[in-house]
């Protein structure tokens, strides 16, 4: 097994070199929590890489140039309310980014909650978020990779989705036989859907809990209410002038972090919006930079 499985990492990193990414199945003996996937519902990806209907999760690996890799590794969450993925610019742009400072990132294209092919919509995303880091970490030798430094990033709705991740790894939602663990060693939430409260992005609860959820599931998935000191080491980035997700998002947890005293770094631009990606437009500080030398002050960019 261990030698069919070493074959097919290597038969990625082959064609990784030669500029493409293959995809590979998050499920390769079943999707759990799922039904019989009707034939109106079909997996789309439009011009600018925005992704519906996704029935099939997969984890694409992106491995840095030979000699560049330093252990570390990232799984990339794309936003997109729950409803779609932002694929290209928060997910693929990012991932080069991450292979450029020597980590190996991987893709997360994750089920969008849906009652139409699962049979709990509120935990297909995580279940999904949880098999990636499961994943990664069992096959760490295979792709080089330090266990200890294994990390997420999610972007809007994939921040809410990491930051579930990063708050619920001690309540598996998959089957953990191998007991591995799922918690993440750093989180990195890029203007972050983050409370179900007062706060919310309302249609990223919608979508994930319902119209008229009990008070019990948007507590659960506040994620700032689930903060703990074992919680991981966090980065944020939002903008003060998001009107699609509040900065508050981002302040409530970072405050969180404190109380638990949580390792955290936070920046918040004064403009930018909501969804910049990459590069925000108003404001010449790159936040990857930050980020960057946060993870290498944190110990991720130093040795395997």
């Amino acid at each position: 097994m261990k030698t069919i499985l070493s074959a097919f990492v290597l038969t990625i990193a082959a064609t990784i070199a030669y500029g493409q990414e293959k995809p590979m199945p998050l499920y390769p003996k079943g999707i759990p929590n799922s039904k019989p996937t009707p034939a109106t519902y079909v997996e789309k990806t439009d011009a600018n890489n925005w992704i519906t209907g996704v029935s099939v999760p997969t984890l694409t690996t992106y491995l840095p140039e030979k000699g560049k890799a330093n252990g570390a590794a990232v799984v990339v969450c794309p936003g997109g309310g729950y409803s779609g993925l932002a694929n290209a610019h928060e997910g693929m742009a990012i991932c080069r980014e991450f292979n450029k400072i020597g980590l190996t990132a991987f893709l997360l294209k994750y089920r969008l909650p849906s009652d139409e092919i699962m049979i709990d919509r509120s935990i297909g995303p995580l279940q999904d978020a949880q098999m990636a880091i499961y994943t990664v970490r069992k096959n760490a030798k295979e792709w080089g990779i330090n266990p200890a430094k294994i990390g997420i990033i999610g972007f809007s709705a994939g921040g809410h989705l990491a930051s579930t991740e990063g708050t619920h790894f001690d309540q598996p939602v998959i089957d953990d036989k191998d007991n591995i663990s799922l918690r993440p060693d750093f989180m990195m939430l890029i203007y972050p859907v983050i409370s179900f409260g007062e706060q919310a992005h309302v249609g990223s609860r919608e979508n994930l809990i319902g119209k008229t959820p009990s008070q019990a599931q948007v507590d659960l998935y506040s994620n700032e209410k689930q903060i703990t000191t074992n919680t991981p080491p966090t980065f944020l980035v939002h903008a003060e002038d998001d009107n699609v997700v509040p900065v508050q998002n981002s302040l409530m947890f970072y405050d969180g972090l404190l109380k638990n005293k949580v390792k955290a770094e936070m920046h918040i631009f004064q403009e930018g919006g909501h969804g910049f990606g990459m590069n925000n437009s108003k404001n010449k500080g790159e936040w990857f930079d930050w980020a960057a030398s946060w993870l290498e002050e944190n110990g991720f960019l130093s040795g395997k």
